[in-house]
């Protein structure tokens, strides 16, 4: 079945061409195909000592050869072939199933700002070899932290330096602002490099789709290759539990997510697939998974020694670098619910010292509030907090003097929705399913 409405734009056929590590540069190159039209993407792992133990060499190229299946979503999106080829690929049926549910939900809200329905189109299938088995490695107690120049990962990150565990943050990309921020933290930083494919843009430019991608499931791929190489045993994310919340419900009924690739359903599915395809010795988890948002910006309001490094503005973090001149346009989603999230735990005039405008207070502003807290409108394609969290800060700041007579604070809490929010959850919830291993759990006191 094909649901493509514009069958002259749709590719034939997505290869998956090969996959290569060169140990010397510590360069790894994944190939693709769109209908004859070749693509290649280099990640390169700086400084990356070759290891000496053969399983750990093997784990790695099984490693590789998921993080080549995952990051090909950026491609495949271009043309959305008729049929995948996997070529040497060893498919099972746990790959296979993996990958049509990452690819699906993946690109959920790409399918709906595009007007498509790729029910029926994506097919990852299952080889008739015999599937790979994981790996016994042996690699230190110690974690890789990803970075992502924000709140989050500065919390998760705090809490294992302070429950006695080595820590080496990690990110990908050339972002000034994470580098930043790991200086502020007082530790090196490894920054891994990744290099689309120039042919990307000319397919771009010549109208092939384009669109939301799930970048974390891609980093998440490329710092499992990155802990076997650099020898860490945890590969530790700051996804929290406000990620497992649906963006939005389309007219089908069908759940569309931003954060998928954030969400606990991927966390479980990529674990799994760690633990059956390549080693049982590496732990992927999140750290965060039992605090929503607000929970996690209550402990980063005491963390001022990174109040000045910090942005939650996506417009900082792009693989071409900064959009923007300064940490926070003012005036996104993402700057709207931190200022939203940091106001109950902060005075007006520290905040306005973070992000250089009192946002609450301005009356422009007030829709993309609303669509915070689901009033009318959907909430905002961005990783933001859960509407009722949203809600429950809003409702918290028209009870607090410091705030309540705020050009925003004052219109949005007069609305029912508000007024009979719940009250601000500041604690992980200790019922929350997660994903953290035990070694990591008894040395935790946030729990």
């Amino acid at each position: 079945m094909n649901n493509i409405p514009d069958t002259q734009k749709q590719a034939k056929t997505f290869s998956f061409t090969g996959h290569h590590y060169d140990a010397a540069s510590g360069r790894a190159t994944l190939s693709y195909e769109v209908d004859g039209r070749k693509l290649n993407e280099g990640i390169t792992f700086p400084w990356a000592p070759w290891p000496v133990d053969a399983s750990r060499q093997a784990a790695f190229f099984q490693a590789l050869e998921i993080l080549h299946l995952i990051a090909g979503i950026s491609y495949y999106k271009a043309g959305l072939a008729e049929s995948i080829d996997t070529g040497d690929s060893n498919i099972d049926e746990l790959l296979s199933g993996f990958l049509n549910e990452l690819y699906v939900q993946g690109l959920g809200e790409f399918a709906y700002v595009n007007g498509l329905d790729l029910s029926g189109v994506i097919n990852f299938q299952a080889g008739d070899r015999e599937p790979l088995e994981a790996l016994d490695v042996d690699l230190p107690e110690r974690a890789l932290v990803a970075m992502g120049g924000g709140k989050d990962s500065l919390v998760c990150l705090q809490m294992l330096r302070d429950a006695g565990i080595e820590v080496q943050p990690i990110c990908v990309g050339g972002s000034v602002l994470i580098g930043e921020t790991a200086k502020a933290a007082g530790l090196p930083l490894i920054r891994i490099q990744r290099t689309l494919s120039p042919v990307l843009k000319d397919m771009n430019r010549d109208g092939a789709w384009n669109g939301h991608i799930p970048v974390t499931a891609i980093n998440s791929a490329i710092l499992l290759c990155a802990a076997i190489l650099y020898g860490y045993r945890y590969v530790v994310f700051a996804n929290e539990s406000s990620a497992n919340e649906a963006t939005l419900t389309d007219a089908q009924g069908k759940d569309i997510n931003h954060q998928y690739s954030k969400s606990f359903a991927f966390e479980k599915a990529f674990r799994r697939l760690i633990k059956k395809r390549v080693s049982p010795g590496v732990e992927y988890f999140s750290l965060l998974r039992s605090f929503s948002e607000i929970a996690i910006t209550r402990r980063f309001a005491d963390m001022t020694e990174f109040h000045s490094v910090f942005s939650s503005c996506n417009r900082n973090f792009h693989l071409d670098g900064s959009h923007i001149d300064g940490r926070w346009c003012q005036d996104c989603p993402k700057c709207r619910f931190t200022a939203l999230a940091l106001a109950p735990f902060m005075s007006a005039e520290r905040l306005l010292a973070i992000q250089g405008a009192d946002l609450l207070d301005q009356k422009d502003q007030l829709q993309g509030f609303k669509e915070l807290c689901g009033l009318g409108a959907d909430k905002p394609f961005e990783c933001v907090g859960s509407i009722a969290e949203s809600r429950a800060a809003m409702k918290f700041l028209s009870e607090n003097s410091d705030w309540h007579n705020r050009a925003i604070v004052k219109i949005l809490a007069k609305l029912p929705e508000i007024q009979c929010s719940g009250e601000l959850e500041t604690r992980p919830d200790a019922k929350a399913d997660h994903c953290i291993p035990k070694a990591i759990m008894v040395k935790i006191d946030a729990f």
